[in-house]
């Protein structure tokens, strides 16, 4: 049975802003694993991978109910690539399956985040 579900949409050029200036947005956003990745990608891939794991941890807290906020922050949630390179939630709060989608246009990322709960 569905939980939650939660979807977010987040301009390319909006991270881009932040992360010239200089701004801790990585180390706010992302989980040390996540950093870790992050760290070893060109300049254009670290714009794309934060702005996926900025929307995609948008939608996960709209899935769940409650924003980023007090309840859920973006460290209690961490996204990582399988053996296949798709995107899975790793670590999170909510006590079922999380499914998520992280797709980008030259401009946009958007996410859809779906929590799972009880038998199918």
């Amino acid at each position: 049975m569905i939980y939650g579900t939660g979807i977010d949409l987040t301009e390319l050029s909006r991270i881009e802003a932040i992360l010239a200036k200089g701004l801790r947005l990585p180390e706010k956003i992302l989980t040390p694993a996540e950093l870790a990745v992050f760290s070893r990608y060109p300049v254009k891939r670290q714009i794309e991978f934060m702005a996926g794991r900025f929307s995609a941890k948008e939608a996960y807290s709209k899935a769940y109910g409650t924003g980023i906020g007090a309840a859920v922050g973006f460290q209690d949630i961490e996204i990582l690539d399988n053996a296949q390179g798709k995107p899975e939630v790793t670590r999170h709060p909510f006590d079922g399956p999380a499914w998520i989608s992280i797709s980008h246009t030259d401009t946009l990322v958007m996410t859809q985040v779906i929590l799972e709960r009880g038998n199918l």
